[in-house]
């Protein structure tokens, strides 16, 4: 997910806070940033998380796991949505874009590692009803549906495993932001692309401020780390 959130080696990384409310009242939406249990086929090659290195850090986590439980065969993954149950993905367009349903997508949160900016064809692939298909911003270096399960339908991800919404990024303090959203499809579809957060914490919050109110909305949220390892393929 780089460069919207931070894990590579030698650099701390992000911790996000998780909103898992959300998703009781709507589905997740295309350009969410979904935090999602993953299953033992999506973990080859995978890292796990990592032991908080602070008290700070660990006071969030363990506020965080007062309701996400991880099995043991499972970890956390975070992803951005990319199309929802009953769209047809695939890739790519002349101009090496994403398709969702015959429409070119617009992802200004596309990050390239290395000098290759082509993507890797696939699909089409039509999204299973209740299911998500989810990528990397990391786009050429990044373990996502295109690759899990065999890829193709079986890379899609039921939005039962939704564990919820990353929301903002709350440690390292240097880094303290909200996580941006934007919908790849609002161009096709002649809508506004940004909703939600905009890179700026809510109401303007300072960093005094925010503590206070993870801990008093630790019943809703969940802390994950990013880690760097998640990303290769």
């Amino acid at each position: 997910m780089m460069n919207t959130l931070q894990g590579c080696p030698g650099c701390t990384k992000d911790r996000i806070l998780v909103d898992k409310i959300t998703y009781r009242f709507s589905d997740p939406q295309p350009g969410d940033v979904v935090v999602f249990s993953g299953p033992t086929s999506w973990m080859e090659g995978e890292g796990g998380e990592t032991a908080p290195s602070n008290p700070v850090a660990g006071f969030f986590r363990r506020a965080g796991s007062l309701l996400h439980l991880v099995d043991s065969g499972e970890k956390d993954f975070v992803k951005r949505v990319i199309a929802t149950g009953g769209q047809t993905v695939e890739c790519c367009d002349e101009r090496n874009r994403i398709v969702v349903d015959g429409e070119p997508l617009e992802e200004p949160y596309v990050h390239w590692s290395g000098s290759s900016k082509e993507q890797e064809e696939f699909g089409p692939v039509r999204v299973p009803q209740d299911h998500l298909w989810v990528m990397g911003d990391n786009r050429n270096n990044s373990l996502d549906s295109r690759y899990q399960g065999g890829g193709g339908r079986a890379g899609a991800v039921p939005v039962d495993d939704v564990i919820g919404k990353a929301q903002f990024i709350v440690l390292p303090p240097t880094r303290w932001q909200g996580i941006y959203e934007d919908n790849p499809q609002a161009a096709a579809l002649g809508a506004e692309s940004t909703r939600g957060t905009d890179g700026r914490l809510p109401g303007e919050l300072g960093y005094l401020t925010v503590i206070p109110a993870v801990w008093g909305y630790r019943r809703t949220v969940s802390l994950v780390s990013r880690t760097d390892s998640r990303e290769h393929h």
